[in-house]
C-alpha cells in the first residue's frame, strides 16, 4: 500500500509543470486602513477632551425636518450615540452633539437628509457645513442659520 501511494505521489509531482518565480502570479496589493482618529492624542501630542454642541436657530435648510449625522473630521470625532440629531422646523433638536476633540472645533460637517423625525434609515443627500459659535470652551452652539449646504453625494463622482 505504501508503494502505491508513493508511486501516485511521484506521478503527480512529475505531471506538474515546473515554473519559475517569473511565472508566479503578481502579488495582490493589500489595502490597510488605519484611522489616525483612533489615537489623535499620540499623533498630535494633545489631550482629547469632550465637547458638547447644542443646536439652535431656524434656517430654510431645515425644511420639514432635518436629520443630521456628524462626520468625523479633525480636530474631533463623534462619541457614541450622540452623533445624530433631528432638527424640527422650529429649530429644536432631538439630541446634543458630543465630540472628543484635541482642540475646540471651528466648523463641523454633517451628512444630512430632509426627513420626518423617525426616518433614521433614509439615505443622506450630501454635506452640510456649520460654523461653530463658542468661546473656545467645552460647550458650543451650532446655529442652523450659520450652516451652508455643501456638495451632494452625486457630485463626488
Amino acid at each position: 500500500m505504501k508503494k502505491i501511494i508513493f508511486a501516485v505521489l511521484c506521478g503527480l509531482i512529475a505531471a506538474c509543470p515546473a515554473f519559475s518565480a517569473d511565472d508566479a502570479p503578481a502579488p495582490i496589493p493589500r489595502v490597510s486602513i488605519f484611522s489616525t482618529s483612533t489615537d489623535w492624542e499620540a499623533v498630535t501630542g494633545r489631550q482629547l477632551n469632550e465637547y458638547r454642541g447644542q443646536f439652535m436657530g431656524r434656517s430654510p435648510l431645515i425644511g420639514r425636518g432635518l436629520m443630521l449625522y456628524y462626520l468625523d473630521g479633525f480636530p474631533c470625532y463623534g462619541l457614541g450615540g450622540s452623533v445624530q440629531a433631528w432638527i424640527d422646523p422650529r429649530g429644536d433638536a432631538s439630541h446634543h452633539l458630543r465630540l472628543a476633540c484635541v482642540a475646540a472645533p471651528k466648523t463641523i460637517n454633517f451628512a444630512w437628509v430632509h426627513a420626518a423625525r423617525d426616518a433614521d434609515d433614509e439615505t443622506t443627500t450630501g454635506i452640510l457645513t456649520c460654523e461653530i459659535n463658542g468661546d473656545g470652551g467645552r460647550d458650543f452652539v451650532i446655529d442652523m442659520a450659520n450652516c451652508t449646504r455643501g456638495p451632494d453625494w452625486d457630485d463626488y463622482e
